[in-house]
């Protein structure tokens, strides 16, 4: 198959291979010159149960298929990506392990922890009824895995369900999810290994319902998108800058703009990533989520345009990083 040389924001994405990518709620790593994307593998179909449905026994497809683990792609030009693998796999065999089919693995974020050598990996690990509502963490020696499972915890005995990671350019590296029955985020502090809290942490947006957090740094700032708590449907997206990791966090609105703007382009944040040696350019990953068949939800990876401390992101049906100044 011949490379890619532009995004296609919406389309279905092959891999080298020529096989849809499986990323969903993903984040990108740069390491040594290579990106690593990685993201929830649902090469599955969907469950489906027998519900009585108004007298009569109906086959109902469920929102979720079982877990599979965190697939990883790697790419040095962004748009044409290798699988390398389930880097993460789930474990059928043990109905009790968090990463057992039954139970809930989402948003997988990576960062390099340059004193131990070593990738750390967090996630969303959760009970199929979403009650646990725990942070997994995992390890590797390489960026491509194999990573090795260390276990869950709830940060600070608080809820933890969409999430991401964040690492300051001083070195040091935050967890932010949402918590309090998804009402308001946390933004937690990380060991100097990465392997677990630290603290201290901050309570921001309280009882304003975010999730689906992306943050990333811009002239000194601090930019967060994230998503209201509508489940599977789009909403509004909403951007927010502060002069710390902690806050105080001022929210600048929605940061779309153009046809579908109100509903993220059909589409749900999941990372912002900065495109090395071109400061100043920053892509904005979003998830379009088709619930009743997840394998084929699909990406959009949009440009970020800047005016002062506020975000322009509009649609585009292709384009490439040539396109975009710096």
């Amino acid at each position: 198959m011949s490379l890619l040389t532009a995004f296609r924001p919406g389309e279905v994405w092959l891999d080298t291979a020529g096989e849809p990518i499986q990323a969903h709620g993903g984040g990108v790593l740069f390491h040594e010159g290579i990106y690593y994307w990685y993201g929830e593998n649902k090469d599955a179909e969907n469950e489906t149960v027998i519900q009585e449905i108004e007298g009569r026994q109906q086959t109902v497809v469920r929102r979720r298929v079982p877990v599979r683990g965190v697939s990883c792609y790697s790419s040095t030009d962004l748009y044409n990506w290798t699988h390398a693998g389930i880097v993460l796999p789930a474990v059928p065999n043990d109905p009790e392990h968090d990463l057992h089919p039954s139970r809930v693995m989402e948003r997988p974020k990576v960062l390099y922890n340059r004193p131990t050598g070593t990738f750390v990996m967090w996630f969303h690990a959760d009970s199929a009824d979403y009650r646990d509502a725990c942070a997994g963490v995992a390890v590797a020696d390489a960026p491509a895995g194999p990573f090795h499972y260390l276990g869950s915890c709830r940060p600070h005995d608080a809820m933890s369900r969409d999430m991401t990671l964040f690492q300051d350019n001083d070195g040091k590296a935050y967890h932010i999810h949402s918590s309090e029955e998804n009402r308001t985020l946390h933004v937690t502090l990380l060991s100097d290994d990465f392997r677990q809290p630290a603290g201290p942490y901050a309570r921001i947006f309280e009882n304003q319902s975010r999730e689906a957090p992306a943050w990333f740094t811009h002239n000194g700032r601090y930019h967060m998108i994230s998503s209201g708590c509508t489940g599977w449907a789009p909403n509004r997206a909403e951007h927010a800058v502060a002069d710390t990791p902690f806050g105080p966090w001022q929210s600048l609105g929605d940061p779309c703009v153009g046809p579908s703007a109100e509903r993220t382009f059909e589409g749900q944040s999941t990372h912002v990533l900065p495109v090395h040696g071109k400061p100043g350019q920053f892509i904005l990953m979003l998830d379009q989520w088709n619930p009743t068949a997840l394998r084929e939800s699909r990406y959009v990876w949009l440009p970020i345009e800047f005016d002062g401390d506020r975000l322009r992101i509009a649609w585009r049906d292709r384009w490439s990083l040539a396109d975009q100044p710096g």
